[in-house]
């Protein structure tokens, strides 16, 4: 049914959740999983909500940001890989996170993208957005999106 399924993590206990998922479907279909952590850039521009940094600790924040990453998905591989799934941990930077998902979907040929939703509503939903939507929306690849 499915060959390659994409997961995309924030780390929350919700998108958890969804890893889980992904995994025993990964392990039900024989498919390999990739595991996604979308990785912010620091703001550059006090109107980007950002204060004034130097180059240098910026970029050790950055750093910091994608090694906690690639810890995550460590944790993610590990559990796959005991489930017996095979498992490809992907790392990227971009400040639009449902772009950077699609885009690394269709880069890795990925059959299926699972992704959790908050469920926001109302004024949340138009302050912080969703991520979700946006690939819903814009991705020809399948989504299930779990809640």
């Amino acid at each position: 049914m499915y060959t390659r399924i994409l997961v995309a993590t924030d780390g929350s206990s919700l998108s958890k959740k969804a890893v889980a998922s992904a995994i025993q479907l990964a392990a039900t279909c024989g498919a390999e999983l990739l595991a996604l952590k979308v990785v912010p850039r620091y703001p550059q521009a006090y109107f980007e909500g950002s204060i004034p940094l130097s180059a240098e600790e910026i970029g050790r924040i950055e750093k910091q940001w994608t090694e906690s990453a690639q810890a995550q998905l460590a944790a993610i591989a590990q559990t796959a890989k005991s489930k017996s799934v095979s498992v490809k941990a992907v790392t990227v930077k971009s400040d639009v996170v449902s772009d950077a998902i699609i885009a690394a979907a269709k880069k890795h040929k990925a059959d299926l993208i699972v992704m959790a939703s908050h469920g926001r509503k109302g004024i949340k939903r138009l302050l912080l957005g969703s991520e979700t939507q946006q690939v819903l929306t814009h991705s020809h690849i399948p989504v299930l999106v779990l809640r």
